[in-house]
């Protein structure tokens, strides 16, 4: 008999009543709000699998054809819907299937909870069939993680990991129960957890260092933004645009923060890092003050940090501690989430503008453009390039779609090219670098938003890793637009070999199949296109098309992405060709 959900100072409190840890499990996501959860069963996860059976109306299981795929889809679902994403796996081999999709979350910062089955607890330690010691693999991509070997563990440790999962700086759990808890009865109760002893998710606003850093931006004379993810995990969108508006300061953004303000917006002057813009680059070291917001000086924005951004006071808004002066020196240190410390910074700042500033980003953009960017998007050559299919999407979903990307060259064009006007509409796989991520995130991520189209630009390579995920399209219907930009190669590998290793293009070679005949296999439309009179009509019968589709596209070999600033290179030092 179900029990009457009692609502106490709005965290859930279920009346107790007597069931199985399997079903407990169930109760806990109900009771966390899930609706949609991605795995692939297996005996040690069989008991919670069976009871998911009478909850199919209540909870959608996704069946992935892979448990890397489960993960990957349940990241996209969690980037653009701002939920937790959940996976769900057997133990042995397919707990360890999740880890690279656990380490991806951890250092792109998405919520997730995993939940892997175990042997019974009286085999733990015995190397029974399918065990493998989960905890001890997952311990240093997990931000927490924990073994119930006790039903009546459940409700606590399932609370308290969807807890940690969203709170603070978010990011992946994994919570491995044995079989034999997953049948004990128990006396079962659900409370949501609101905080955890020790664990201080949000470090507490100090006024005097907002007071310091407006200060110090406003007696700025060529003042810079850098932006990451942090400012849309805080969801505060409407802050920042604000704050860069009052301020009038030029703002650049990493690969994870596009979006947060739109692509267009005129203080928006392009990306940062290793393929992003001249511009921004170059003066990075120019600026007299840098604000970075929600990022973490990552190598691929920092470049050399002998040389990075010598010249400026450095002031960094920041949720994580453990990211202040990790890489950069900061003079100001603001600590708290984004929403609050822009809120805080607004009423300080002066309102302002800085021409002659933004006139030296216009003029560095005119140099980009001329050597580069109009031969990405409107080529005079013969072969198609990856710039102008991005271009052709532009055209057609007007800055509204959600642009899922897997890793290589494409990934750099189309972080580059792609046009936002909302947030949440950038996934990709930014820290770890994971290849075959994009077609089950785009799985997760039309799953997580609807009613807006997501398009996922793959390379022929990590297409490759996780092309058994179109048998989940097909089961599913979900109507994904897929887009397969084949060079024939590893283009990021390649095009290094070519600038760095003489042209010895080792291992990089690719021997393809027919990939619209497999996309047939599954029964998903799909077309090639090899000449330029064919793309724009290829791309709006695809976004047109009311189920999934699937394009490929053939770009010319050995097309390379600039600008590039080699790996242990100054940010200066970008390479326009």
């Amino acid at each position: 008999m179900e029990t009457q959900t009692i609502k106490l100072q709005d965290t859930a409190v279920e009346a107790t009543q007597r069931i199985t840890g399997k079903e407990a499990i169930i109760k806990c996501l109900l009771a966390e709000g899930v609706d949609t959860l991605y795995g692939y069963p297996g005996g040690a996860i069989m008991p919670v699998y069976d009871e998911l059976y009478k909850y199919q109306d209540r909870l959608h299981h996704v069946l992935t054809r892979h448990e890397q795929g489960a993960t990957h889809a349940a990241q996209g679902y969690a980037r653009v819907s701002g939920k937790v994403g959940v996976a769900i796996a057997t133990s042995g081999p397919g707990a360890t299937n999740l880890i690279t999709g656990i380490a991806d979350a951890q250092i792109d910062s998405t919520p997730m909870v995993c939940i892997t089955g175990q042997v019974a607890s009286h085999l733990l330690g015995s190397d029974a069939f399918q065990e493998t010691d989960i905890i001890g693999i997952s311990t240093p991509v997990t931000k927490w993680n924990y073994q119930i070997t006790k039903a009546s563990e459940i409700p606590e440790v399932m609370a308290k990991a969807f807890y940690i999962a969203r709170s603070g700086r978010p990011g992946p759990v994994l919570i491995d129960i044995t079989k034999d808890a997953q049948f004990e009865e128990f006396d079962f109760a659900y409370k949501k957890c609101t905080a955890v002893r020790s664990y201080k998710p949000i470090p507490k606003l100090n006024p005097e260092s907002v007071q310091a850093a407006a200060a110090m931006i406003n007696a700025a004379k060529r003042p810079m933004i850098v932006w990451g993810q942090g400012v849309i995990l805080g969801k505060a969108e409407e802050e920042f645009k604000a704050v860069v508006e009052k301020s009038g300061v030029p703002a650049a953004w990493t690969i994870l923060g596009v979006s947060a303000i739109p692509t267009e917006h005129p203080l928006n002057v392009g990306m940062v890092g290793m393929h992003g813009n001249y511009g921004p680059n170059v003066l990075t070291n120019e600026c007299d003050v840098l604000i970075a917001i929600g990022m973490r000086f990552d190598d691929r924005v920092t470049g050399n940090l002998a040389t990075y951004a010598k010249q400026a006071k450095v002031i960094h808004f920041e949720i994580d501690p453990a990211e202040v002066n990790k890489n950069v020196n900061a003079d100001i240190a603001v600590l708290g989430d984004s929403k609050e410390t822009l809120a805080a910074l607004l009423p300080l700042l002066e309102q302002k503008e800085y021409p002659e500033w933004h006139n030296r980003f216009k003029e560095m953009y005119k140099i980009e453009y001329d050597k580069i960017i109009k031969n990405d998007l409107k080529p005079e050559k013969e072969g198609l390039t990856m710039g102008e299919v991005l271009e052709g999407i532009n055209a057609v979903s007007k800055g509204e779609a959600v642009i899922v990307s897997d890793v290589g060259q494409h990934q750099m064009i189309a972080c580059r090219y792609a046009k936002f006007n909302k947030s949440k509409s950038n996934v990709t796989s930014g820290g770890l670098g994971t290849m075959g991520f994009a077609l089950p995130a785009a799985i997760g991520a039309k799953m997580g938003a609807p009613e807006r189209p997501v398009v996922a630009i793959i390379g022929d390579g990590g297409y490759q890793m996780t092309i058994q995920e179109l048998g989940t399209i097909f089961q599913t219907k979900v109507p994904v637009k897929i887009v397969v930009l084949n060079n024939d190669f590893l283009g990021m590998v390649r095009q290094w070999q070519q600038l760095f290793f003489d042209r010895r293009y080792a291992s990089t070679e690719l021997i393809n199949p027919d990939f619209v005949a497999i996309a047939k296999g599954y029964y998903i439309d799909a077309q090639r296109v090899t000449k330029r009179e064919e793309l724009s009509g290829a791309i709006e019968e695809m976004m047109a098309a009311e189920g999934p589709y699937f394009l490929e596209v053939k770009v010319e070999k050995e097309d390379n992405v600039f600008p590039m600033i080699p790996t242990g290179a100054s940010v200066s030092d970008i390479r326009l060709e």
